[in-house]
């Protein structure tokens, strides 16, 4: 077996387009929030999302000694938040929280989920966690924060999506 360069498997993966997010919980009487694009929907019904969340990363613990953790999907315009979670620090930011169901969420996000977290996965380097959703919110006018090879990036041009049928399913033929 051909063992995998970290660096060649983290360039590969950035090949893949992701919306980003900060994940935050309170501990202790603090807010704690991160930079992620590790995020995806899991189940509608109970509804759940996972994020994954590296061994080494202070929020591991938080989320373990809470059980919540809220997921905001930031809007284009937000590269500031993005930085300042991803641990650049920008100090001229303040009252960037609002507070849902008593955790943070980034004010003016483009979507947030509040969740309770339902179970939590190690996987390797990382743990998955699975959250219940309990609250949730979006604003379908603001278009999303993107990341591709390590760089920000949005939506050019949004195709409306076509008309979905209820429990159809799509196949693709190439």
């Amino acid at each position: 077996m051909t063992a995998i360069d970290p660096r060649e498997l983290r360039n590969a993966c950035g090949q893949f387009g992701t919306g980003v997010t900060i994940i935050t919980t309170r501990c202790e009487g603090r807010d704690h929030g991160m930079t992620a694009n590790a995020f995806m929907s899991v189940s509608l019904d109970p509804p759940l999302v996972a994020i994954s969340i590296a061994k080494s990363a202070k929020m591991l613990c938080h989320i373990q000694n809470t059980g919540r953790f809220a997921v905001s999907v930031l809007a284009e315009g937000m590269e500031d938040l993005a930085w300042h979670f991803a641990g650049k620090p920008r100090l001229d930011l303040c009252d960037v929280f609002e507070r849902r169901n008593e955790l943070p969420v980034i004010a003016d996000a483009a979507a947030y989920f509040v969740t309770d977290l339902a179970d939590e996965i190690v996987a390797g380097d990382h743990t998955i966690f699975l959250g219940r959703v309990r609250e949730m919110s979006l604003e379908p006018a603001k278009k999303p924060l993107l990341f591709c090879r390590g760089r920000f990036g949005g939506l050019a041009d949004p195709h409306p999506a076509p008309a979905m049928l209820e429990n159809a399913a799509y196949e693709f033929v190439w």
